[in-house]
């Protein structure tokens, strides 16, 4: 499904007319090298910034995968010191605001954090037996997470994914902790179900059920209500099914809410709102051209009622 892509007209004194509340990995960083190899996309973020357009990553990954891969990027290709940016890590558990300064103060929700003797329980499996397909990623300070390695390929990681995930299931159960992966729930003895194994296409993340890009919108308008003004109209962008929860969230809420499918093969679902594509073009590569489309548009240059070719 693909729709007109045109916010409403400005209707409220000094408010921006967009708002862009974006995941990383796909839609900005490419899923392939894991960092930002499309440069049109940082020069694009910096100029919708200077535009005025408040930029939100909203994202899986941990605080030191964004200052590496994304806010050096962008402070280098000159982030002007009125930007509106921030980012929202690990799906809701961590946070902070992104100046020309860097990266300002990292608050963390510790209450969301996994078990740290699951956590190790989990490293050591990947230690002993997974190694050479993927790696523990030792960033994250709430979730626990489990990447594929650049060299494998995703049909040599997949196979290697599942036989992970069920041990990792199995784990949850050895600790006592109520889990679930989608499929199937495995309560505590109090009844709880705490925890979720969430399989993406590069990586297993395990998280609090409360985490989720739901409570990622639900932060970032929270600190834009205390220092900015909100946008007339958001775009979310992200390339997995639950990516649309950013949008979901949104809408409910009472935004103006579109949001871009960078990876539709898996089925665009049914919403209330648009749900827009680019066509053939996937991932980073769908990234950058709605960004550059989305210059255009601030700028005032663009048809509006024009697609992303």
């Amino acid at each position: 499904m693909r729709t007109s892509d045109s916010p409403r007209p400005r209707t409220q004194p000094n408010a921006p007319a967009l708002g862009l509340l974006l995941d990383v990995d796909g839609p900005i960083a490419s899923p392939v090298s894991r960092s930002i190899a499309i440069p049109t996309i940082t020069r694009d973020l910096v100029r919708l910034a200077a535009a005025g357009v408040p930029i939100i990553f909203n994202t899986g990954r941990s605080e030191a995968f964004l200052r590496e891969q994304v806010v050096g990027p962008l402070l280098e290709a000159g982030l002007p010191e009125h930007a509106t940016v921030f980012a929202v890590c690990e799906k809701g558990a961590v946070w902070f605001e992104i100046t020309a300064a860097g990266m300002g103060e990292v608050q963390v929700a510790e209450e969301l954090a996994v078990p740290s003797a699951y956590g190790r329980a989990i490293e050591t499996l990947v230690a002993e037996r997974f190694a050479q397909h993927v790696f523990f990623d030792e960033t994250k300070r709430a979730m626990v997470s489990v990447e594929q390695r650049t060299e494998i390929t995703n049909e040599q990681y997949r196979p290697v994914q599942r036989e992970f995930d069920a041990l990792a299931f199995a784990e949850f159960e050895r600790h006592g902790l109520g889990v679930t992966d989608g499929e199937r729930d495995v309560a505590a003895s109090d009844g709880a179900v705490d925890f979720r194994i969430d399989a993406t296409i590069i990586s297993t993340d395990i998280e609090s059920v409360l985490l989720g890009k739901d409570l990622g919108a639900r932060r970032a308008i929270e600190w834009l209500e205390r220092h900015g003004t909100l946008p007339i109209a958001w775009r979310t962008v992200g390339d997995s099914r639950t990516d649309y929860a950013m949008a979901d969230w949104l809408h409910e809420h009472g935004f103006d809410v579109a949001h871009v499918d960078v990876r539709p093969a898996d089925g665009i679902p049914e919403k209330p709102y648009p749900v827009l594509t680019a066509d053939e073009l996937i991932h980073d590569e769908a990234g950058a051209a709605f960004l550059s489309r989305w210059v255009d548009m601030v700028a005032g240059v663009a048809d509006h009622d024009r697609d992303v070719a």
